[in-house]
């Protein structure tokens, strides 16, 4: 199986290269005879992350931009499957610098999408978000709820995902749309709350905490996220929408508690700083869909959290 990967040089990208090409999904039977990943290495992108599968004959890297068209055409050429991690994700620079979000997400996406169309790719996996349903005080979104964007990044991947749903209705083109809550774990870029709160942590510096801290976020670990996208690469339905949760749901000051537990420090100490702006409440799915066929999640959030924290002492050791 010939496979296209975006953006995986990314945190979530490269989790699923580096699994994928160490077959750790041939459970679900997707068993590469190549994996191409094109990523633009931004300040995101590390092919540092993809070390350990950088020798394997199957492996090919191309260090360039997803919204160049003609290049994803010839790349994308014979594919069976293209997984479109590719996007700007961070919530504040997307309110600083909101032009780069609607390029790199929505006319990326759609380069991704022409192409496969232009080569018949058999599937593509478009990697969303669940902040595309906006804020929710109470239950879960189910995969039917309204798409309520608040901020410019989610807004560009929400528009991506309709961009993916016309090319299902208009070309037939067999795409499945997958919508994940927070993720965490080795190899985050510190720009994200929890590698932030880690390397604060590590520095001896406070760990600083928007608004009242009383945010809620849904966590799951990057390879239980990834594992669901292999999962659904082989076993979801065309042109279906699938959310995938973990269930597990904190405020954002319980996650510095928990911060502050793990690492032992005397030093560090919580910092409530000014709210950003459109700051979402509460994020939560409902993934029965999933989980109804099959999937599920393996890894507890505070034994991940204590593995992710020895992964970025460990890093900033060496």
């Amino acid at each position: 199986m010939k496979i296209l990967v975006t953006g995986g040089a990314g945190f979530i990208g490269s989790e699923f290269v580096r699994s994928l090409l160490q077959n750790n999904y041939s459970e679900f039977g997707l068993e590469p005879s190549e994996v191409i990943v094109i990523d633009a290495l931004t300040y995101a992108g590390n092919l540092g992350n993809l070390s350990e599968i950088s020798n394997d004959k199957r492996f090919r890297f191309i260090h360039d931009n997803i919204t160049n068209l003609s290049l994803m055409e010839d790349i994308s050429r014979g594919c069976d499957l293209i997984v479109n991690f590719a996007a700007e994700s961070h919530v504040d620079k997307s309110i600083e610098s909101p032009a780069i979000f609607v390029e790199t997400n929505i006319l990326g996406t759609y380069t991704v999408l022409e192409a496969a169309r232009r080569n018949n790719v058999k599937r593509v996996i478009q990697v969303s978000t669940d902040e595309v349903y906006g804020s929710i005080e109470q239950e879960s979104w189910s995969e039917d709820s309204p798409l309520q964007p608040n901020s410019p990044y989610s807004a560009s991947k929400a528009g991506a995902d309709l961009l993916a749903r016309s090319y299902v209705k208009t070309y037939g083109l067999d795409v499945v749309v997958t919508r994940c809550c927070n993720n965490y774990g080795p190899y985050q870029n510190p720009e994200k709350l929890i590698p932030l709160l880690f390397t604060r942590v590590l520095l001896g510096q406070n760990l600083p905490i928007y608004g009242d801290g009383k945010n809620i976020r849904e966590w799951i670990h990057v390879s239980d996220h990834a594992r669901a996208i292999a999962f659904l690469s082989q076993n979801g339905n065309p042109g279906e929408i699938y959310n995938i949760g973990s269930g597990q749901e904190f405020e954002n000051l319980e996650v510095a508690k928990l911060v502050l537990e793990i690492s032992h420090s005397s030093i560090s100490k919580l910092e409530m700083v000014a709210d950003r702006k459109g700051h979402d409440l509460r994020y939560s799915l409902d993934s029965s869909k999933l989980l109804n066929m099959g999937w599920n999640c393996k890894i507890r959030f505070e034994f991940g959290l204590k593995e992710a924290f020895d992964f970025f002492k460990n890093s900033i050791k060496t």
